[in-house]
């Protein structure tokens, strides 16, 4: 369950009985909603263990971040136990500090899963254990693929409007998703995204070129298949986007998103379907090499 709670949502249950569809509450949004993330003993742990090694090093945070290269907000949010640190946040402080690997070692037991609302922390569990992922987008890149310069555009313009804070500590959340796609090299990753994502020059024409690189550099992984979905073709998919996640017991589950919504289901009806219109979306986007040769020339027109 999402939340704790079960709602009717009108799905029928199939034979086992035990199925149920399920609205995420809050607004939707991955990463966000209207619950705020919740820190953990581990992060608390952490951020103490940093605030020791700075101080026996005789340094403020306003002296720390600009060696570790990140905000005084993130060394502060990092000290509070508020934010999960960075890999390379954990690697710059573990020299400057001269930590003796101690931050290294204790970065590897943090559990909390940085800047993810309550509700969404379920499929981001299903994620890390996934054996095939599947992702149908129209309308932004999914934070999966995105850059930093990208996401923190979205995170810019978001509204109601995000504070500092909430924005280093959703971007700390992507960012820690995105290492699935390398730490997983025998999980199936297949991305269907429309042509338009990559018309639209979100954060700049410097920035889109930034964002189609990083897709490619995705595409090269032997996991990872995108394909692109033509401005000029009819397909299976215009009901929205989708994803479609399959476990190591071979169980299914979706996710769909709008606006102010989500629904997470394990109804059978509704994964058969969602699994037919991905099937026949594969067939009709661009080929796995075509649509390489087309974000290559997008990458050059950017």
């Amino acid at each position: 369950m999402v939340d704790g709670t079960e709602e009717n949502t009108g799905d029928t249950e199939d034979a086992g009985g035990d199925e149920t569809a399920k609205p995420a509450p809050g607004n939707g949004r991955k990463g966000g909603g209207n619950h705020e993330p919740e820190t953990s003993e581990s992060l608390k742990v952490f951020g103490e263990v940093v605030k020791s090694f700075r101080k026996r090093a005789g340094l403020t945070q306003e002296e720390l971040a600009p060696q570790v290269r990140y905000s005084l907000p993130t060394v502060a949010s990092v000290e509070q136990g508020r934010r999960f640190p960075p890999h390379d946040f954990v690697e710059r402080a573990e020299d400057v500090l001269d930590a003796f690997g101690t931050l290294r070692g204790a970065s590897r037991h943090l559990s909390r899963k940085p800047g993810l609302a309550r509700w969404f922390r379920e499929w981001a569990q299903l994620e890390q254990e996934a054996i095939s992922l599947s992702t149908y987008e129209c309308r932004l890149i999914p934070g999966l693929l995105q850059t930093e310069a990208y996401a923190r555009t979205l995170f810019m313009d978001q509204l109601p409007p995000l504070n500092d804070e909430q924005i280093e500590t959703q971007w700390a959340a992507r960012e820690e998703r995105q290492r699935l796609l390398r730490e997983r090299p025998n999980t199936a990753f297949s991305f269907i995204l429309e042509e338009h994502l990559f018309l639209r020059p979100v954060g700049g024409p410097e920035a889109m070129r930034e964002q189609i690189g990083r897709v490619l550099e995705f595409a090269e992984l032997r996991n990872v298949e995108i394909q692109v979905m033509p401005l000029d073709r009819m397909h299976a998919g215009l009901h929205g986007p989708m994803q479609l996640l399959e476990t190591p017991d071979n169980r299914w589950f979706s996710y769909c998103e709008g606006q102010e919504s989500g629904q997470f289901s394990s109804v059978s009806k509704v994964l058969s379907t969602l699994q037919m219109r991905y099937a026949r979306m594969r067939s009709q986007a661009l080929s796995l090499e075509d649509s390489v040769s087309l974000l290559e020339r997008m990458r050059g027109a950017a």
